[in-house]
């Protein structure tokens, strides 16, 4: 059996003793070391802010198209959703009846022309006896005043000669103007009431884009638009339901001259080019607005973090502890939360990683430049 040194025992004891502790400090020690965070200024912008506007968008004309008369539809010319033209034809109603009408006109006119120039030869004559003294004057003023009431009849006659006609022309219903045909609700064969809708036509070569802003926000566009109350026009943007922008710029101005009491806003009216159709009339979307805002505080979305409703940020302060900071944000701005309040320019808030801390933690702070930050917020 070997016998073991106990001097030499304790003597390892010791050593790997003293090892555990050295090791043991240097991992509490690397524990407790402050962990490098970057760290960036709040941001000052100058930039022009979007406000947007729930929209209404409208054909420049569009108009509904209504039977005149009563009668049979007898034929339909166009098919919903056709482009016509001005004047173009696309109804006619059964015409049978108001040709008779027309006839019957024009024989009365005739009747009455008739009359009238029976009446104008008795007046002359009359003038003849009237120069030989063989009647008086009374009987030709008589005769003249007959003359005048066979005149009155031919004029009466002509009228209800060219109301028939109208009706007549009315049997053929045409497009007021350029356009596109929408739902034609009744078939062909169909009875019509006098002011039967028959269908609608759109021009929708322009739109126009109703919106209303309150006077705060009325004033702080006028303000940046260099506002004239003889000329007030603002370049907007729209963008449609499914999120796209539309391609083509519009110009706002107002399409009312006083502040509603009830709502206490002001209507506006944008103009936009539709070359290809694609905005329809009664689509609604979005009017973005450009307000002049000059120089504002912004903090990137990375070093933003929410809890119930409210937006923090953590504020890195002199002696590089970090602080959760509640502050109201305002309007989005690319990568960036536009500051209302709560913070300031001075501030130094934690850029990102902002998961892995806690209040009240020290952080050694690794400052960020404006290159550096823009390369990290494209990740």
């Amino acid at each position: 059996m070997m016998k073991v040194n106990p001097i030499a025992y304790f003597a390892s004891f010791v050593s790997l003793a003293f090892m555990a502790c050295s090791a043991e400090s240097k991992n509490t020690s690397a524990t407790n070391s402050p962990r490098s965070v970057p760290v960036a200024q709040v941001s000052v912008l100058d930039t022009v802010i979007y406000n947007e506007y729930v929209a209404d968008i409208q054909a420049s004309k569009n108009v509904e198209v209504r039977s005149r008369l009563s009668g049979f539809l007898e034929k339909i010319y166009v098919d919903e959703g056709s482009q016509v033209k001005a004047g173009q034809v696309l109804f006619k109603i059964n015409d049978e009846e108001y040709k008779a009408d027309l006839s019957k006109a024009e024989a009365v006119l005739n009747n009455a022309i008739a009359d009238a120039k029976t009446v104008e030869l008795e007046k002359q004559r009359t003038q003849t006896l009237v120069k030989n003294n063989i009647v008086s004057k009374t009987d030709l003023d008589l005769a003249a005043a007959k003359l005048k009431a066979a005149q009155s009849k031919v004029a009466e006659a002509r009228s209800a000669l060219q109301y028939a006609k109208s009706r007549l022309s009315y049997t053929l219903v045409r497009a007021p103007f350029s356009g596109r045909i929408d739902r034609i609700p009744l078939k062909a064969g169909s009875l019509l009431a006098e002011g039967s809708l028959l269908t609608s036509v759109s021009d929708l070569s322009s739109v126009n884009v109703y919106f209303s802003i309150s006077e705060k926000e009325y004033l702080d566009i006028a303000r940046g638009a260099g506002y004239s109350k003889d000329n007030f026009r603002k370049e907007v943007k729209l963008s449609l339901v499914n999120g796209e922008t539309y391609p083509f710029a519009g110009t706002a101005a107002f399409a009312e001259s006083e502040f509603a009491s009830q709502t206490g806003t002001i209507s506006l009216k944008a103009k936009f080019p539709n070359p290809d159709g694609l905005l329809k009339h009664g689509a609604s979307g979005k009017i973005s607005v450009p307000v002049e805002t000059g120089e504002i505080l912004a903090v990137h979305q990375k070093s933003v973090f929410e809890i119930q409703d409210r937006t923090y940020v953590y504020v890195v302060s002199a002696d590089n502890k970090v602080k959760m900071t509640p502050f109201n944000a305002g309007q989005r701005v690319g990568h960036y939360y536009t500051i209302n309040s709560g913070l300031n320019k001075e501030d130094k808030v934690v850029f990102e990683g902002t998961q892995s801390l806690r209040d009240g933690v020290q952080i050694a702070p690794k400052a960020m430049n404006l290159t550096e930050a823009g390369r990290l917020a494209k990740k």
